[in-house]
């Protein structure tokens, strides 16, 4: 290498850097590393998920590129949880924080030891978006590896995952299988390493991050227990230096037009709604004016195209064997959905990276086409309120119902909720409603995919709707909607709402209410009290730290 690549490292030069450089060696590195760049490797590898249990193998395929092109890599590690692990659990609440203290984590090591560059290896649901946020924040030439996708379960010649295994409990608590027809889903639906099968937020996220134009062509496609998976992390070690070499940073490609890209294949892939918080958060980091009214403007020109989990047939997998994101991508290009012209991580912009892209199989039924959509607009909507004034989530793929009136069950706390379900006190036409659970009363912000399972494993699953100032999984699907802002914590009107009054969602026109007047919601506001601020570790900091989930629940400072 002829050409000093160096940005940060350059702090090792010169006599006063000796005790620096003395560390260094201790670790192996020679008087010629010194005069190259150093590029940390983040590993979120860890026993404690699927997702993630393979990925240090394929950080140290990033550490063969990064010193085959000539710098020297550092790995690193930082915490993951499982949210298929902790949902319906205490432990739910620690998920959402975990984005942001991974992401903290890799800035802090990126920040302390002057990387030049990062890959950044993400495969459970938060890990992704933690590593973007990091990068955002490092401001150096980074490149992300999705881990990729879990094989699905296959039980009696039927794919499964581990939805599957979430409304069996429903199923068998309605009697339609046995004890051991559940014990046999829960054995089959995770055959190996990988994250969640279907669209969920793992999955989503890879693909959004893919079309931010922030990891290799295809990469989020190909499966974590691939060939392609290895040969991914790998070059993502050599693309760093490629964007070191032509002054290549995370500010020159997550424009706002990229983000645009990330949530148009979201809504044609028919992704999670937390991919509206996630992305929401990364432009915040990067400094793009992205809001959640973004969301809805696309959402009405994209349609859904994917036939895929939770409220579809396929899993992730069978959109790889028919092109992957890279054929959706190139499909949605050639038809003026996307911005062609945004930069990406090879140094080439999206649609000279899509030239090389294969197009669908012929005669695949993954993708629907542009005549034939699953749906004639984005799934994802972004509904408004007096229940919801800074708007609240739903995903209404595969849902027939767009109009539910009911009366409202209001619960404190999900366990309440789902003994109620479980108990059979929750009847069709109710609206099921879980409160602070919000980003500050969680605190965290927790998933509610268990009962929201229970009740399409129940069959009320578009019979009920289950409304929440929390979030819902990826593998939710039915008449939900999450995110409801302002959250009952900080006295948003989720807060004033009591048993029985009739509440409305109109996925037509895009409202949340319910039906009392705003001279009675005032008083029942003037009444309320609200609960102290959980205090202790760091669900404490998080909770007295958070913004709106309209807001993409951040914790930082930037732009308050």
């Amino acid at each position: 290498m002829t050409k000093d690549l160096r940005i940060k490292s350059h702090a090792f030069d010169g006599k006063m850097r000796a005790p620096n450089r003395a560390m260094l060696r201790a670790v192996g590195l020679t008087d010629e590393d010194f005069t190259k760049p150093m590029i940390g490797v983040a590993d979120t590898e860890s026993d404690v998920t699927p997702c993630n249990v393979h990925l240090g193998s394929l950080a140290k395929r990033a550490r063969e590129g990064v010193r085959g092109a000539g710098a020297v890599p550092f790995l690193f590690h930082t915490i993951t949880v499982s949210d298929g692990i902790s949902m319906g659990t205490p432990g739910m609440r620690y998920s959402l924080p975990s984005r942001d203290i991974i992401a903290d984590s890799i800035e802090t090591v990126v920040g302390a030891e002057n990387f030049d560059g990062l890959v950044a290896f993400g495969g459970c649901d938060k890990n992704i978006p933690g590593c973007m946020i990091a990068i955002a924040n490092a401001e150096i030439p980074s490149v992300f590896v999705y881990g990729g996708t879990i094989a699905p379960g296959n039980l009696n010649g039927k794919d499964i995952d581990l939805v599957s295994v979430f409304e069996g409990v429903g199923k068998n608590n309605n009697g339609d299988i046995s004890d051991n027809e559940l014990k046999a889903i829960e054995c089959a639906a995770c055959p190996g390493a990988g994250s969640c099968g279907g669209m969920y937020t793992a999955n989503t996220m890879a693909a959004a991050v893919e079309a931010l134009g922030m990891s290799l062509p295809g990469s989020s496609s190909h499966p974590a227990e691939s060939n392609e998976k290895r040969i991914d992390s790998e070059a993502a070690g050599q693309a760093v230096l490629n964007l070191l070499e032509k002054g290549i940073y995370p500010k020159d490609i997550m424009t706002k037009e990229a983000f645009e890209n990330a949530i148009t294949v979201v809504m044609a892939l028919g992704g999670s709604t937390n991919a509206i918080l996630h992305l929401l958060a990364i432009s915040h980091a990067i400094e793009v004016d992205l809001s959640i009214d973004d969301f809805s403007r696309i959402q009405k020109k994209v349609p859904h195209l994917a036939d895929l989990k939770p409220s579809g047939k396929y899993v992730f997998q069978d959109l790889y064997r028919v092109g992957g994101v890279q054929a959706v991508m190139k499909m949605l290009l050639e038809a003026g959905y996307l911005h062609g012209d945004c930069l990406t991580v090879t140094g080439k912009t999206l649609a000279e990276n899509l030239e090389e892209a294969p197009y669908l199989t012929e005669g695949q039924d993954v993708i629907m086409p542009f005549d034939n959509p699953k749906r004639k607009d984005g799934p994802l909507i972004v509904l408004k309120g007096n229940l919801s004034p800074e708007g609240s989530v739903a995903k209404v793929s595969g849902v027939k119902v767009s109009i539910h009136t009911g009366p409202a069950r209001v619960f404190n706390t999900e366990e309440e909720a789902t003994a109620a379900v479980m108990n059979n006190e929750i009847k069709e036409g109710d609206v099921l409603v879980i409160r602070y659970v919000g980003p500050k009363g969680g605190p965290g912000m927790p998933e509610m995919l268990s009962i929201s399972s229970i009740l399409v494993g129940k069959g009320l699953g578009e019979k009920v709707a289950l409304l929440t100032d929390g979030r819902f999984s990826g593998g939710t699907h039915g008449l939900v909607v999450g995110h409801i802002a302002p959250e009952a914590q900080v006295g948003g009107p989720i807060a004033f709402l009591k048993e029985g009054d009739l509440v409305t969602v109109d996925t037509e026109k895009m409202e949340l209410s319910f039906n009392v007047t705003e001279e009675e919601i005032e008083n029942r506001r003037s009444a309320w009290i609200a609960p102290p601020l959980y205090k202790k570790g760091v669900l404490g900091k998080y909770a007295h730290n958070v913004t709106s989930a309209s807001k993409g629940a951040v914790t930082d400072y930037l732009n308050r």
